[in-house]
């Protein structure tokens, strides 16, 4: 259950008629300037999907491509591109002056009656809006960070290694032993350079795992070495997310893979032995290396088995007419919102209105992650949509047989975190009312009513207590800060008290407490007149010769602070809480709860009134 907690509490049931507050003592407020105009989305016009080339002596090499988006010079002499006069228009505004341009090019098929490209609905990539903000796998507004980094200021960032939890004795690939996978890769995020090799206590240079590639026609043959020494990478589940990953390293492309090719085992070049076992590699495409990828089931290859080769992006000499990365690489609009990084920053997954793969899941936030993630024990959208399903998390998919799953200790790392988690959960079990008309349109004018709360259930809930009385409620947000609304308070502190605990409104409980007012910081653009940036922050004062506010109480815990505004979708649910109108319009004397739903299109129900910032919650009644 989701806690929204006051954010809604100066539009909602709860809050005290603003006819019956005091007047707001401030300053006179500046003229505001106007808000800018939300940028029209750009024409995502996604021409030139129809092309194919022709792949000289394919009948000799049985080469398949997965992509391929690049003209201009090959120095391989394998495959020639056909002219190409086809163009689309460019999906993103280009910020900066020398970003690098690209032709296009197109998939390469070796069959000999190919499919035509599918074509894509023009509603898939965007919004522009969306696009301008060039979120990558590091925008932790949009997905989340990995264990060994934390999210500051929209990005993810390096986290101190000592932060780490300990879980599975990890080796790396200079032997060293470190207590969890966390700690080397937090190693590897400032030094750029892969640290991790596998699971183990005895670090024996024979078990390391590393990946190597070998020149057979002027193809890029992917190895992978590890204690059951060294094998090809299956070409079947070899992608674009992969491919970029050994691009990266070993082969020290920033950009990664241009293409995810295969060839049969039977063209590889007959002058060098090549092993005769094969590993299935699945990929993220983050990756330092193909060791922090799942591998799984080894089998023999046949004179038929298609084994990964691994084509490195090369800097295009011509304009790039179809999507523009956030990295520079140009690629197909094909390639974009599969579920596949074929970016290799997953910039091409970030900003989808839809799915264009069946092999791709489309999250609320609007990023869409690879289908094998799905209900695998970690949450991957923001929202938790792809866990629905929370009795498949730890399941091994059927018929795998795993080597190596460093997936495993992300999952246990996120397990154990979320079971910490204290803040926004209410201290007791309780069984929420369903609402009969919740799926109805009809917006109630006030919501009033909901659930008289029990005397400790909702811990972060405050009173503001100005000059004695009660006219607003609060969230704690932990330390000293509360948060509450704007037009609730006026730069006076010592006219103001926080009340913690509280449960009927004009009588203390024994775990009540009452705390003075430091000093308040009121939105410097909030405006009276309109309620935009209807927000403040209270900071408590400290008790002597201490930086603590308050004794520790059992009754007292903080709400959950969102980080991004996409943890809240239209139609999620959310609970909020406060004193204020009964039915008869009377002024609730205990404290009360109710769930409410995001309304997606508040505009139609307040016009001006609704402004950039706000949201808007309700139940909606026929």
């Amino acid at each position: 259950m989701k806690v929204l907690s006051v954010f809604f509490f100066t539009y909602l049931l709860f809050q005290t008629s603003l006819e019956n507050q005091p007047a707001p003592e401030s300053p006179t407020e500046p003229e505001q300037k106007p808000r800018a105009v939300l940028e029209k989305e750009q024409d995502l016009v996604l021409e030139g999907r129809n092309k194919s080339v022709e792949l000289q002596n394919k009948t000799d090499l049985g080469l398949k491509n997965q992509t391929g988006d690049l003209s201009g010079e090959n120095t391989e002499p394998d495959l020639k591109p056909k002219p190409n006069s086809d163009s689309a228009h460019q999906p993103m505004k280009k910020t900066e002056e020398n970003e690098p341009k690209a032709d296009s090019r197109t998939k390469t098929k070796t069959n000999s009656n190919p499919k035509p490209p599918k074509v894509l609905d023009e509603d898939v990539l965007g919004p522009a809006q969306c696009l301008d903000q060039k979120y990558t796998w590091l925008s932790c507004s949009k997905v989340f960070c990995p264990p060994w980094k934390r999210c500051i200021g929209g990005q993810c960032v390096c986290k101190m290694p000592y932060k780490c939890p300990r879980l599975k004795n990890t080796c790396t690939l200079d032997g060293s032993v470190y207590y969890s996978m966390c700690q080397a890769n937090a190693i590897s995020c400032r030094t750029k350079t892969p640290t991790f090799s596998h699971f183990s206590s005895s670090c024996k240079a024979g078990d390391k795992v590393h990946v190597t590639v070998s020149i057979s026609r002027f193809l890029n043959v992917v190895e992978i070495n590890t204690r059951l020494g060294k094998m090809l990478v299956c070409g079947n589940d070899w992608n674009m997310a992969a491919a970029n990953v050994v691009c990266r390293n070993p082969l020290n492309v920033d950009r990664g893979a241009a293409n995810a090719s295969k060839i049969k085992y039977k063209f590889l070049d007959k002058a060098t032995q090549w092993p005769n076992e094969c590993m299935k590699i699945r990929c993220m495409g983050s990756e330092l290396s193909l060791a922090e990828c799942t591998i799984h089931n080894p089998e023999s290859i046949t004179e038929n088995t298609e084994v990964a080769v691994a084509k490195c992006y090369k800097e295009p000499t011509g304009e790039c007419k179809k999507f523009i990365c956030v990295n520079g690489k140009c690629l197909g609009h094909e390639e974009t919102c599969n579920g596949v990084d074929d970016c290799g920053d997953n910039s091409d997954e970030m900003c989808c209105q839809s799915e264009s793969d069946s092999k791709a899941f489309h999250c609320k936030s609007d990023v869409c992650i690879p289908k094998h993630t799905f209900n695998d024990g970690i949450r991957d959208c923001l929202g938790g949509d792809d866990e629905l399903d929370e009795n498949n998390g730890t399941k091994t998919k059927k018929g795998e047989d795993v080597f190596s799953d460093p997936i495993s200790e992300i999952r246990e790392i996120r397990l154990s975190a979320e079971s910490q988690l204290q803040c926004g959960v209410p201290n007791m079990e309780y069984v929420y009312k369903q609402e009969d008309d919740a799926t109805s349109r009809t917006r109630r004018k006030r919501l009033v009513g909901g659930e008289e709360a029990l005397p400790t259930q909702i811990q972060w809930q405050v009173a503001v207590q100005d000059e004695g009385t009660i006219h607003c409620g609060g969230a704690y947000l932990g330390g000293c800060w509360v948060l509450t609304a704007a037009h609730c308070v006026r730069p006076k502190p010592k006219s103001f008290r926080i009340k913690f605990s509280l449960w009927m409104k004009h009588r203390k409980q024994s775990t009540t407490d009452s705390i003075p007012v430091k000093n308040i910081i009121i939105h410097h653009e909030y405006n009276p007149q309109t309620y935009a940036n209807d927000i403040a922050l209270v900071q408590l004062e400290e008790l002597n010769l201490s930086d603590k506010c308050m004794q520790d109480n059992p009754a007292v815990r903080a709400v959950c602070v969102p980080w991004s505004i996409q943890q809240f979708q239209p139609n999620d649910t959310c609970t909020i809480s406060g004193w204020g109108r009964d039915r008869e319009g009377l002024s609730a004397a205990i404290l009360k709860w109710a769930n409410v739903t995001i309304i997606s299109d508040c505009q139609n129900f307040y016009k001006d009134r609704f402004l950039p910032g706000m949201e808007c919650a309700g139940m909606c009644t026929s």
